[in-house]
């Protein structure tokens, strides 16, 4: 059982993002990157797989800049077996990153490759399935849970009022969600352990994009909160306003 993860290096949450001077992306200063966190169940979810099969690899993959190797440390702490790196620039075109990652990708005999079910900076929960549809596999989105037999992937998908059993033949390109995969905490020896693991660096395939962010833009400031009065005798003036003002009732 051979599973490659597609990780993503982005800021962290609790970072407080702040425009570039050229109006098209963040400031780095300042900020710390991580592994986005539904990345990181992905590859709880890949080391699972393997353990319960009892043979197989795991491997992370990601497309970035160089500074993108401490992301895949990341990974191979946890416990993945070798970490790829495709240098270069990724942007907000998530075809052209779809069509990076594939390129790798087809060349390999993964029986899985596993994403996050989005990344947290752009949200954009594309990438897993164009790289599914680039590689003519078939694709599980949002997946909570899933177990692998027999050359098949049974995934679990909440959905509203219920649960969607997908059964889907291997290889095949899964996209993770909250669920059974909470990520494992690496360990002394794991961290160390990844300092020795096979780490490639390689630069990825030329793919022009074609999108192209025009400008970010901080969101409006809120109001300032009004006071409407105290106690049982506030409540009409507060109906009222949230009907002709907020226009939420």
């Amino acid at each position: 059982m051979n599973i490659t993860v597609c990780i993503k290096r982005t800021p962290d949450t609790e970072t407080r993002v702040r425009i570039g001077d050229d109006g098209v992306s963040i400031d780095p200063a300042g900020v710390k990157y991580i592994m986005s966190p539904y990345d990181e169940m992905a590859v709880e979810a890949a080391l699972k797989t393997t353990e319960a099969v009892g043979d197989g690899e795991v491997h992370v993959l990601t497309f970035g800049s160089p500074d993108a190797v401490e992301t895949l440390r990341s990974g191979l702490a946890m416990g993945a077996d070798s970490g790829i790196l495709l240098t270069g620039d990724p942007t907000m075109d998530g075809l052209a990153t779809a069509k990076v990652l594939t390129a790798e990708l087809e060349g390999r005999s993964d029986d899985l490759v596993l994403f996050g079910v989005k990344a947290v900076d752009d949200d954009q929960q594309q990438v897993g399935p164009m790289v599914a549809t680039l590689l003519d596999r078939p694709c599980v989105t949002a997946v909570a849970a899933f177990e692998v037999k027999d050359g098949v992937a049974t995934c679990h998908r909440e959905v509203e009022g219920g649960m969607e059993v997908v059964e889907v033949p291997l290889p095949a390109v899964l996209t993770v969600t909250k669920g059974e995969f909470e990520p494992r905490y690496a360990s002394l020896k794991g961290i160390m352990a990844a300092k020795r693991k096979p780490l490639e660096q390689k630069e990825a395939a030329d793919v022009e994009p074609r999108l192209v962010v025009d400008r970010l833009g901080l969101p409006p400031a809120r109001p300032e909160g009004r006071i409407v009065g105290e106690g049982p005798d506030a409540v009409p003036e507060l109906v009222r306003l949230l009907r002709e003002e907020a226009k939420v009732i």
